[in-house]
């Protein structure tokens, strides 16, 4: 197997990874909230019921030192609307919570990766209140990866 097809395959490994997480720690998570939060729905669903997120690598990189260590830094985003009601900032914010919290408790994604970090949390209300538009929310995720793990 070439190395390209072993960096393939940690990507898959850690988007597989990610929207698991989303689907079942962060929903567990937002299931204990003292009302009722639409949860993560990975389909091509489309309803007010649940929201459904976009999980994608946008790069990697390598400094020279992270070359020479043979380190990979992936840059990845969780984005997703929320659907404007009374109640969409305080979800907004109450995902952005979770997806933290649930990244703080697996910060290593089950050793698939060595460290993952919350490096940005946009939350953005609608560019016109109350017409309907949606509430739109970007997380961004810095990943490492070691050389070795590339190996597996």
């Amino acid at each position: 197997m070439s190395n390209e097809d072993k960096t393939d395959l940690i990507e898959i490994q850690i988007l597989e990874k990610i929207r698991g997480l989303l689907k079942n720690r962060v929903n567990e998570i937002l299931e204990q909230r003292q009302f009722l939060i639409p949860l993560f729905e990975l389909s091509e669903f489309k309803g007010r019921s649940a929201v459904v997120p976009v999980v994608a690598i946008l790069n990697c990189e390598r400094t020279e030192k992270e070359r020479i260590i043979q380190q990979d830094a992936y840059s990845l985003t969780i984005s997703f609307s929320v659907h404007e009601t009374e109640e969409s900032e305080v979800y907004c914010y109450a995902y952005c919570t979770a997806v933290c919290k649930a990244i703080g408790e697996n910060p290593t994604l089950d050793g698939i990766v060595d460290r993952i970090i919350v490096i940005g949390k946009k939350v953005m209300p609608p560019k016109k209140a109350n017409c309907g538009m949606d509430w739109e929310v970007i997380i961004s995720l810095r990943i490492t990866v070691e050389g070795m793990n590339n190996a597996s």
